[in-house]
């Protein structure tokens, strides 16, 4: 299943619906959230979904499915679980500060998911820069 477009862009949810959501919403807006990452496996590839591109723009969706933000990939890499760079932690700004840090909280999010985590899992690393907060336009 691939994900809707809205306003003529591939759209992107982040976190689970709810407070999470609302909290990486937040962060984006706040412009302290600059990359997300995803499983190459399983939200890629089991949702018939490419990989996005450098200088694609992507609808955010708020917990009520409405285009909040956009942002624009400025950098994409896949990498082994076990690779994922303290740099991409902190761009990341969900409070890891290093890449043993994020494959702490990840392995536990995914985990919880029921995603079988390994060293050699492909993650997806998405670098972007918010481009339109929307929240004038609600």
């Amino acid at each position: 299943m691939t994900f809707p477009i809205v306003n003529g862009l591939r759209t992107v949810e982040f976190g689970n619906p709810g407070e999470s959501r609302d909290k990486l919403i937040s962060l984006i807006l706040d412009g302290n959230k600059r990359a997300t990452a995803g499983t190459l496996e399983w939200d890629y590839q089991a949702e018939n979904e490419p990989i996005e591109t450098v200088g694609e723009q992507l609808a955010v969706l708020d917990n009520q499915n409405r285009h909040i933000a956009t942002i624009q990939a400025t950098r994409v890499e896949v990498k082994k679980f076990k690779d994922v760079p303290d740099e991409f932690a902190l761009a990341e700004a969900e409070g890891d500060l290093s890449g043993d840090d994020f494959r702490t909280s990840h392995l536990g999010f995914w985990s919880k998911l029921g995603l079988p985590i390994k060293d050699e899992t492909e993650i997806v690393l998405v670098y972007f820069d918010l481009i339109e907060d929307r929240r004038k336009l609600l």
